[in-house]
Order: C-alpha cells, then sequence, then structure tokens
C-alpha cells in the first residue's frame, strides 16, 4: 500500500522560504516520477515540479522556474520541494504524488497516489 506524507507547509510572508517533503512508504521513489502538485480553493491541481530519482531528471512549471527546487534523497525515501521568494499566489494546499514508472508527465496525468496535502499560505 502506498503511503504519502507530506510536511513542512506553513505560513511565511511574501519574499520567505519553506521547504517541503514527501516521504514515502510502500513504495521506491527510485522507481517512480514524483510529481508535486498544488490546489489553490476552487482551482484544479497544478503540476508545478517533478523528479524522477533513478533516471535523473526534473521538471518545473513556469511559476516554479528559478524558485522552487525539487530534491531527492533515495537513502531516506524522501522528496523535497525547495520554494523560495514566495509570493501570495503560491498560497495552496501542496502534495505529492507518484506515477506508475520513472516517466515524468508535465501534463499531470498518471500520477495516481497522493498524499493528503500540507497547507502553504504566503501573506503579503
Amino acid at each position: 500500500q502506498v503511503q504519502l506524507v507530506e510536511s513542512g507547509g506553513g505560513l511565511v510572508q511574501a519574499g520567505g522560504s519553506l521547504k517541503l517533503s514527501c516521504a514515502a512508504s510502500g513504495v521506491s521513489f527510485s522507481d517512480r516520477a514524483v510529481g508535486w502538485f498544488r490546489q489553490a480553493p476552487e482551482k484544479n491541481p497544478e503540476l508545478i515540479a517533478a523528479i524522477s530519482l533513478g533516471v535523473g531528471t526534473s521538471w518545473y512549471a513556469e511559476p516554479a522556474k528559478g524558485r522552487f527546487t525539487v530534491s531527492g534523497d533515495n537513502a531516506k525515501n524522501t522528496v523535497y520541494l525547495q520554494m523560495s521568494s514566495l509570493k501570495p499566489e503560491d498560497t495552496a494546499v501542496y502534495f505529492c504524488a507518484v506515477r506508475q514508472n520513472t516517466r515524468i508527465r508535465i501534463n499531470g496525468e498518471g500520477y495516481n497516489d497522493r498524499g493528503q496535502g500540507t497547507q502553504v499560505t504566503v501573506s503579503s
């Protein structure tokens, strides 16, 4: 049974930083592509970054480029999202999700197992 648990969210002022973690059990991140999504109120989930630790590739959506960094630790089976220069429009629930293979899909499809998410709130 795949279980993903996010942590690290919170309230931060604009311009600040947060580091989110996604810890997994029941699945090895070295065998899967992992996506970081965010969902703002009344909006659809948005894939903002993804990483494939086994292949060594990563991808960022335009809002994340230059501000967010996705990384992972195979030994800890954990993926991270370092967010800096945060803006109020980054406010959302952030969650991680995995695909069935190592291939990153930038359209957000196929990330079938997800965690509950962690709230990120950026004040102006």
